[in-house]
């Protein structure tokens, strides 16, 4: 790993790290123990660190990445379950804040470049890969978007941008049938940018993200911009529905069938309600 030019912590501790590298912005996620799972408090700290970024003319790239054995296993199920009734409340609030974050992804001037490793799943891994200008992964690296496999809908979103990045049937594919695609698999249909070996990773990241941020700001940004308003109508327009859809879905009796089957590490029975 290439050596750091005296990082500037900006955020030290919490569920989500950031500091700056000379011009690039290392943003990570900090909850390993449960492979980056994403709750509340954590999506309101990832949006904090976002705004940072928004906010500091010295970063030229940001380079995003997950602590642990993961990048981002999707949403914390565990916390989802445990609130019970009040789950549609709860995600509506997480949802807002997921969606959020990947916008402001997507807006930020810089360039995102995102490392991948492990899992990358759900609203919290695969949207966030989505939101990404950049991604390399791992060759060990696993991409699922998993929301029907538990009741729901794709957030983050992934139900706009998937079929924008790799195509309508293939997007629709994925969201129906829930594959687990393996880093090649995600290079083929365009979900990511490369594939490295798994120990070069970091490194591949660094690089790339320092070429960025040396690269013409301006420039970077304005293309960056026509790049992603010109594929359409904007993400944000679909975003309050995506987020009802995903509210409403979570009150079901399949969904929570879902949740305790992912907890209890057994295949789903689902009714159709």
């Amino acid at each position: 790993m290439p050596e750091s030019i005296v990082a500037e912590p900006l955020i030290a501790t919490g569920p989500v790290l950031l500091e700056l590298d000379g011009a690039v912005a290392r943003l990570r996620l900090n909850r390993p123990e449960v492979s980056n799972g994403l709750d509340v408090p954590l999506l309101k700290a990832l949006y904090e660190a976002l705004m940072r970024c928004h906010g500091e003319p010295r970063v030229r790239a940001l380079l995003l990445s997950g602590e642990g054995p993961h990048f981002c296993a999707g949403g914390d199920v565990k916390t989802f379950a445990s609130k019970g009734e009040a789950l549609p409340d709860y995600l509506r609030e997480a949802t807002s804040w997921l969606q959020i974050c990947a916008s402001a992804l997507m807006r930020l001037e810089a360039p995102v470049v995102t490392i991948v490793h492990g899992f990358a799943a759900g609203g919290g891994g695969f949207g966030l890969v989505c939101a990404s200008d950049l991604v390399i992964a791992a060759e060990s690296a696993r991409f699922l978007l998993g929301a029907t496999r538990v009741g729901m809908a794709p957030d983050a979103g992934s139900s706009v941008t998937l079929q924008r990045i790799v195509g309508a049937r293939r997007a629709m594919e994925i969201a129906l049938t829930n594959p687990t695609l393996t880093a090649t698999q995600a290079l083929e249909i365009g979900l990511v940018t490369r594939v490295v070996p798994d120990d070069r990773l970091e490194a591949e990241g660094i690089k790339l993200a320092t070429e960025l941020a040396a690269g013409p700001t301006r420039a970077l940004a304005e293309t960056k911009r026509l790049m992603w308003e010109g594929i359409g109508r904007s993400v944000e327009d679909c975003l309050p529905d995506e987020s009802r859809t995903v509210s409403a879905l979570s009150g079901t009796e399949d969904a929570r069938e879902g949740l305790a089957a992912v907890i209890e590490r057994r295949a789903p029975a689902y009714k159709g309600r």
